[in-house]
């Protein structure tokens, strides 16, 4: 596994890339094949939080994963635990989904079959309210309008100038996005 480790507001010490890179190795044992494309890692500090961001693209996936904490090391345990956690969840929709051979699945290997055990399959997502309401045409700022109005990170509505189901959303940064069909 190739690594790409940078820092942000922090020298990124010998000690800190060497626990790093030992930590994401763990994540090998998922793969039948090494990664051709490098694991992007980014350690970042500002005022007292560590922060920890991991990227690793896969053909037709990119896996990413952020943490935050007090401490540098305790981040990068967080991020590990949560990156395995969503590839075993993609690997197992994966090997639903093409039980036959070949496909992404090929990329795959069950890092527990040494043990004879069978993977136990996590939960599939279960919807557990739907909402139904009309869609009024309106310009971007006025749905932004609505969505602060109502308290929402997102909002749904018809854009008033192109007849198509636009989506306004609360960016982290307090900003505003915009996502529309192509």
């Amino acid at each position: 596994m190739k690594f790409n480790i940078r820092g942000n507001n922090l020298e990124v010490t010998p000690a800190l890339r060497e626990y790093a890179e030992k930590k994401l190795s763990r994540l090998e044992r998922y793969f039948d094949t090494p990664l051709e494309s490098a694991v992007n890692v980014r350690l970042a500090v500002q005022r007292d939080e560590h922060k920890v961001e991991v990227t690793i693209p896969l053909p037709g996936v990119l896996v990413r994963a952020e943490e935050a904490s007090d401490d540098m090391y305790a981040s990068l345990d967080l991020v590990v635990e949560k990156l395995e956690r969503q590839i075993r969840k993609y690997k197992t929709k994966i090997n639903r989904k093409f039980r036959q051979e070949g496909g992404l699945r090929s990329q795959w290997k069950d890092p527990d079959a040494h043990n004879g055990e069978a993977e136990v399959e996590e939960d599939a997502p279960e919807v557990v309210r739907i909402k139904r309401f009309s869609l009024k045409p309106m310009d971007v700022e006025e749905a932004i309008l609505q969505m602060d109005m109502l308290g929402h990170n997102f909002f749904v509505f018809s854009n008033a100038d192109t007849n198509r189901v636009n989506v306004v959303y609360r960016r982290r940064d307090g900003r505003y996005g915009l996502i529309e069909p192509e």
